[in-house]
């Protein structure tokens, strides 16, 4: 051994792009034996699994020992004659998120900007960064909405990616379609848009588009879907992207290899199969969500029309005294400092216990 060889008191070289990379925030959980017992803090479903997925998991976990099918066959095949979309159109991963990394990936590095509105999700300025390229943070409305026109405005010859989250997280915000159109009448087609759709099976606003139909004209269009939210399956990591076969073809090429387990993938089939009960759900929680924001306005508070499972309350310096008052009442909700709070819409008995605290919070002050 060398006189210098494990001697060395420096650390690896790391990328300067990870230099200042925010840390993702995960919504905080009740604690044990603690005075909150709801979690509305992840935008989860508070339901349990859709009919068929647990006999479909606890089928696929006999093969443990077996990587998955690492081309999602299945899953795809079931996405494309969902959507009405060829197969090449359709890429799994681990989640929305992870296949938004991929997308990053395969378009954007060191010297490019990728256009998105703030506040939207937390999780852009983190995969930007990582990525190398540059965040351009484009304000949102003071309605809470996308500025669709300052984000057009905002591009330059090094932006190759923009992120339309819609409906918008945390504000649950959404934009109509003669806006959205306009908007991409403006990008450059060489321009990757991206439509973040996580929340699209809460949406009832008729205006609000499919981003499914407008990717099938638009070659520089993506959308991406989750199990996360709606289906329930936000604990097995499997989301899709449905784009032009080139973008789709860089996804795959860029995904982690076996991401999505065998479990994910024989789960988010079943989910698919029992779209009469999913769909129950989540009419079920709609109602809620038109019943908790009707009272939190009855109340005073202003809230932004909501088209996701949660209600968005822009508190600014507040927001952490706010934060605190739902767990005195036994809800943890999700708070960005200095902004507001972003409330799941979950069980009835945690949505009134919420709209309590609300209650005394503004009542007190």
């Amino acid at each position: 051994m060398s006189e210098t060889s494990g001697t060395s008191t420096g650390s690896p070289k790391l990328r300067a792009e990870l230099d200042g990379v925010p840390t993702y925030k995960p919504g905080r959980p009740a604690a044990a034996g603690g005075p909150a017992a709801y979690k509305l803090s992840s935008n989860e479903n508070p339901y349990p699994p859709l009919p068929g997925v647990m006999e479909s998991t606890v089928a696929a976990a006999a093969s443990f020992n077996r990587y998955p099918d690492m081309a999602c066959t299945g899953l795809t095949e079931e996405l494309a004659a969902r959507f009405g979309v060829p197969v090449s159109h359709v890429a799994t991963g681990t989640g929305s998120v992870g296949v938004a990394q991929s997308l990053l990936q395969s378009t954007s590095g060191p010297g490019d900007e990728v256009v998105y509105a703030w506040r939207s999700f937390e999780a852009y300025p983190i995969i930007t960064q990582i990525s190398g390229a540059t965040s351009v943070q484009v304000p949102l409305t003071d309605g809470e909405v996308h500025d669709l026109d300052a984000m057009a405005d905002a591009i330059t010859d090094k932006t190759r990616l923009i992120f339309v989250c819609n409906p918008n997280n945390p504000t649950g915000t959404a934009v109509r379609k003669a806006e959205l159109e306009r908007f991409l009448d403006r990008v450059p087609s060489d321009i990757l848009v991206v439509i973040d759709e996580a929340y699209r099976e809460f949406v009832r606003d008729t205006e609000i588009p499919d981003g499914i139909e407008l990717y099938r004209d638009r070659p520089n269009v993506a959308v991406l879907r989750t199990f996360s939210k709606a289906y329930g399956l936000a604990g097995l990591r499997v989301g899709f992207a449905i784009a032009h076969e080139p973008v789709a073809d860089a996804l795959r090429k860029t995904a982690v290899p076996f991401g999505v387990s065998q479990l994910a993938q024989d789960a988010a089939v079943a989910s698919l199969r029992a779209e009469d009960e999913l769909l129950g759900r989540v009419g079920s929680l709609v109602v809620e969500r038109e019943r908790v924001h009707a009272e939190l306005v009855a109340q005073g508070w202003t809230v932004p029309e909501a088209q996701a499972n949660f209600v968005w309350l822009r508190l600014g310096e507040r927001t952490s005294d706010f934060a605190a008052e739902c767990e005195r009442h036994g809800v943890v909700v999700r708070p960005f400092a200095g902004e507001g709070v972003r409330v799941t819409i979950g069980e009835t008995e945690a949505n009134d216990l919420f709209l309590k605290a609300a209650e005394g919070f503004r009542r007190e002050g």
